[in-house]
């Protein structure tokens, strides 16, 4: 994910769940439709999101849902709880939504409703946003990740067209997690499972051990932001590649919930620009 910037008073939209899919033991996927979804549209980006809304004590809002009015009326314990996931799959023609959540027990908000949800189910979300799509003029295409960038990195794969080289490199807990990803790219697809190993560690080494073909590279890094900094400061001094043809984010961060991170997000931010310009300069 690109840095995904809030939108002020966005406007809520409410949806039904149609379908949950069971893809491996810890990713589920909700496909959504209904009526709020009938103008929904997607732009050109492989990395579009959403902004999930979540009543804090897993109850309901009254009707009709006003984020803006139930932050002006009730008190801070009762606003939405905000939760970002990427859009796995926009089908405009059966006008569905699909979501892909990482499920670790009932740890969390949106991994154990995802879990709990039947169809029917109602959810409220804000959006889209989405800052990065392949670049056809790229000589090629890194895509690295783990399971919360899982659903760009696949849909990046759909984009690319018909003789596009690409290497992505997907880091899982391990192989019952993997997911058949479908190209019609010349993509290399290397699975990296972390077993007890620290969240990151396999990626890290993939990718500083890539041979990296000749041209132009566009690379898509996006997870924990831990090892996300690690490969930023690779590609940036130890390959040379420009700020430019990077999309490079932190999805997450060991120890903090998405409110936590978004907190420190931008600072976050901030002094990795400054090691890594510090660096190549």
């Amino acid at each position: 994910m690109a840095e995904r910037p809030g939108r002020k008073n966005p406007r809520a939209r409410r949806a039904q769940v149609r379908r949950v899919e069971p893809l491996t033991p810890h990713m589920i996927r909700i496909v959504l439709g209904g009526p709020g979804l009938e103008d929904f549209a997607l732009g050109g980006c492989t990395d579009h999101y959403v902004k999930l809304l979540f009543p804090p004590d897993g109850g309901a809002y009254p009707e009709p849902f006003d984020p803006q009015r139930i932050r002006e009326e009730q008190p801070r314990e009762r606003w939405p709880v905000m939760r970002t996931y990427t859009v796995r799959r926009w089908d405009p023609h059966e006008c569905e939504l699909s979501l892909d959540f990482v499920y670790h027990g009932d740890k969390g908000i949106a991994g154990p409703w995802a879990a709990a949800a039947r169809p029917g189910d109602d959810l409220y979300f804000s959006g889209p946003g989405g800052g990065y799509a392949p670049d056809p003029s790229a000589d090629w295409h890194l895509l690295a990740g783990d399971e919360s960038a899982l659903p760009a990195i696949a849909a990046a794969l759909e984009h690319l067209p018909r003789g596009a080289r690409a290497h992505a490199f997907v880091e899982v807990a391990g192989p019952q997690e993997e997911q058949t990803l479908e190209t019609a790219a010349d993509a290399s697809i290397t699975w990296l499972h972390r077993g007890s190993e620290g969240v990151g560690a396999p990626l890290v080494r993939a990718v500083a051990g890539l041979e990296f073909p000749p041209g132009d590279v566009q690379a898509f890094v996006h997870g924990e932001a831990g090892f996300v900094k690690e490969l930023r400061r690779l590609l940036r001094t130890e390959r040379g590649v420009d700020r430019e043809r990077l999309s490079v984010s932190g999805y997450w961060r060991l120890g903090l919930n998405e409110d936590g991170w978004q907190s420190a997000k931008r600072e976050w931010n901030r002094e990795v620009e400054a090691e890594q310009e510090a660096a190549v300069g």
